[in-house]
């Protein structure tokens, strides 16, 4: 795996103050155009779970959608978005999580998941875990059990893995 965090980090780019000044933005759309390291990105993130039942892959809004999809593909499992309010054209249920300046919200229609059913959460970033708090209380309000919270990218300075109790962690790249 040393060799694929070295390729992988090498092909993200930093983009210095965006969205914000003193912010450094890693910016993963050079490795969606790449096809051959997109794939060991995908394959690293299903390899623990091959032939172990994962029922869904939930991908968060939006970048996770971008691995949720390949991933269920080849894992033969369902794919269920979780996305910012009026995105979904079901009924919900919502769960709200804490920005620098506010707050904001999740959504997942009612019927995503069914109790007992074995859940691998995929994301590109995990920055301060608020989008992944809300995202796995999402899940386990409608009984699903989590198997992994798994990111392209840990911001491990920002503690977000804190907020996920109980829900194991893996990230191929932290910062």
């Amino acid at each position: 795996m040393p060799d694929l965090k070295h390729e992988i980090s090498q092909i993200i780019r930093d983009i210095p103050d965006f969205p914000k000044q003193g912010v450094i933005f890693k910016d993963i759309t050079p490795l969606l155009r790449h096809p051959e390291a997109f794939k060991k990105v995908i394959d690293w993130m299903i390899e623990p779970h091959l032939n172990k039942g994962i029922d869904i892959i939930v991908g968060v809004e939006s970048r996770g959608f971008m691995f949720a999809s390949p991933a269920a593909y080849k894992l033969g499992a369902g794919v269920v978005p979780v996305r910012k309010p009026g995105k979904l054209p079901w009924k919900t249920l919502e769960a709200s999580y804490q920005l620098e300046y506010g707050v904001d919200r999740l959504q997942i229609h009612q019927d995503a998941i069914t109790p007992g059913q074995k859940v691998l959460i995929l994301d590109d970033v995990l920055a301060t875990g608020g989008t992944a708090e809300a995202t796995s209380s999402l899940i386990k309000k409608l009984g699903g059990e989590i198997v992994e919270a798994c990111f392209l990218i840990e911001l491990s300075f920002l503690k977000g893995r804190d907020k996920l109790p109980g829900v194991p962690v893996r990230s191929l790249l932290q910062f």
